[in-house]
């Protein structure tokens, strides 16, 4: 039987409601992906029986209550959207507070904790000049290795290597096209293990023969600052 990819989304959607019915009638609380998967089917249907969009919102919000659910599912699922075939067309249904009105709690699983506004500044252990040769502006984030940034920054790669920007975490700084500027550099922490970025480690940075031979790749990859000869150019501010 062909069925339309919006087709095979709605079975899949109908299979997962069936499942946390079943579960229900057995007398288990639902999760998270149950209890969404029946309050959507729910809206679902109510479309497809002839009702006013109003109206099926009401019909999900009415199929479940906080007593119905996990703890915590009713304070992690605050709204369910699902687009449902109405008699007028294919509509986005939202439904808001879809467990009913009821007291929140802040600290529930999966809630969203911020941590302090201030972030401690970082004190580089080494200052490098980097200037941009590139003709577009090239950005650099903070866990990024820097040894492996942007080929067409010009730097002292060598020194560069197992070290990261002393700035706060998810920052970034932009090098303009033609620009030198100087950066800190703080160690790499944790297990101080590379993986992914440029492919240029791809392992423990610290392993015997691991910089000799992310320098020879970067030689081989046209990176600029490292010798022809393997060694570094520049040097530290």
């Amino acid at each position: 039987m062909p069925l339309t990819p919006t087709e095979r989304d709605r079975l899949l959607l109908f299979t997962a409601a069936e499942l946390a019915r079943a579960r229900r009638a057995r007398g288990l609380k639902l999760n998270v992906p149950e209890a969404t998967a029946l309050i959507a089917d729910t809206v679902c249907e109510a479309a497809r029986d002839g009702l006013r969009l109003a109206d099926a919102l009401d019909r999900g919000r009415g199929v479940l209550g906080p007593d119905d659910v996990l703890p915590g599912v009713a304070d992690i699922v605050t709204e369910v959207m699902v687009e449902a075939v109405f008699e007028d067309g294919s509509r986005l249904a939202a439904v808001g507070d879809p467990f009913g009105a009821h007291a929140r709690d802040d600290g529930a699983p999966g809630a969203v904790l911020p941590g302090a506004d201030t972030v401690e500044a970082l004190a580089p252990v080494s200052v490098l000049s980097v200037r941009n040769t590139a003709d577009v502006p090239v950005s650099v984030t903070s866990h990024f290795h820097f040894f492996e940034a942007n080929p067409r920054l010009d730097f002292d790669r060598s020194a560069a290597y197992g070290m990261r920007l002393a700035v706060a975490a998810g920052s970034s700084t932009r090098f303009d096209p033609g620009s030198t500027a100087q950066v800190g550099l703080v160690p790499i922490g944790g297990d101080r293990i590379a993986i992914g970025f440029a492919g240029l480690v791809d392992g423990p940075l610290d392993a015997p023969g691991a910089k000799e031979e992310a320098l020879r790749r970067a030689v081989a990859c046209g990176y600029l600052g490292v010798r022809t000869d393997g060694r570094p150019e520049g040097g530290t501010v």
